[in-house]
């Protein structure tokens, strides 16, 4: 094959998985008037439409999605396969793409790998902020971060995170004010501030067990966010109860800015994990980032 049609191919593959010219020609680092030439240059040498184009969107043909299906997954295995090149080499190169959610990103990513970029110079790190069940390998991402039981399947997994463990707090202020809830059932009487997060489709339960018991609760409140950091500026700012991870609370209970209630109610569940797909050999840049990021045993 010539370098022409691989260069060709790549482009078509770019091009159908965005959905789009301008994202594609981005990614290539190409104009989209080269692209489009590029796209029309190998329709006419094989002589069938590939993509339908419409002034909003792209689409494969018939044709094109054969192409795509067969295609793709071999690019990908040599991109795959340069891009380990990277471990034969003493110093890991390249960028590691990281798909997680905010509270992961703050407490465990950040930390961790921002001790340790300093050391690697050619190595780079991207980190995606994204609450739904995002498809690491079809939008390209190197790692996943998210709780165990939402690991995609077939995957490397490592631990980033201690098991979690949820906190209801409000001001104290609040308090004096509302009272204490004394059982998840007495919520209802209560300012609730609400989380809306694509993995849960709407307002986020707020779920409890004590002693096997488990009890769900639908709470209502003035306010709704779909982020941890903005529900807690709204607790610290004494608008009601938030139901939070409690390692984001340790500073805020410790300093009297936050009073903790159904303490009892909230069991400990499974923590982090940085996965990766399992089909794949890690490149040296990953497995810096990887082992930069995983969770002391014990």
């Amino acid at each position: 094959m010539s370098r022409d049609n691989l260069n060709d191919l790549l482009a078509f593959v770019t091009i159908a998985r965005e959905g789009s010219f301008t994202r594609a020609a981005a990614q290539l680092g190409v104009s989209q008037s080269a692209l489009s030439h590029t796209m029309r240059e190998l329709e006419a040498r094989l002589g069938i439409r590939l993509l339908t184009r419409t002034t909003r969107s792209v689409s494969m043909t018939e044709a094109g999605e054969h192409l795509y299906e067969s295609v793709a997954p071999r690019l990908e295995d040599i991109q795959a396969e340069l891009a380990m090149m990277g471990q034969f080499r003493d110093t890991p190169v390249g960028t590691v793409r990281i798909n997680t959610t905010g509270h992961a990103a703050d407490l465990y990513v950040w930390p961790r790998l921002s001790s340790m970029l300093p050391q690697y110079p050619q190595l780079k790190v991207e980190v995606a902020v994204d609450y739904g069940l995002t498809d690491i390998v079809a939008q390209r991402f190197d790692i996943g971060i998210r709780l165990g039981e939402h690991l995609a399947r077939d995957m490397i997994a490592v631990p980033v995170s201690p098991p979690q463990r949820i906190a209801v707090v409000a001001t104290p202020a609040y308090f004096a004010t509302h009272g204490i809830p004394r059982t998840p059932q007495e919520l209802v009487t209560h300012n609730c501030i609400g989380m809306r997060l694509p993995t849960h489709g709407g307002l986020l339960p707020w779920e409890f067990d004590r002693d096997g018991v488990q009890y769900k609760s639908r709470v209502e409140g003035q306010w709704i966010f779909n982020g941890s950091a903005p529900a807690l500026r709204a607790a610290l700012a004494g608008v009601g109860l938030a139901y939070l991870p409690e390692d984001l609370m340790h500073e805020h209970l410790a300093a009297g800015r936050l009073q903790r209630v159904l303490e009892e109610w909230c069991e400990p569940y499974d923590g982090y994990y940085a996965y990766y797909p399992s089909r794949r050999q890690a490149s040296r840049a990953l497995q810096v980032v990887i082992e930069a990021l995983r969770h002391p045993a014990g």
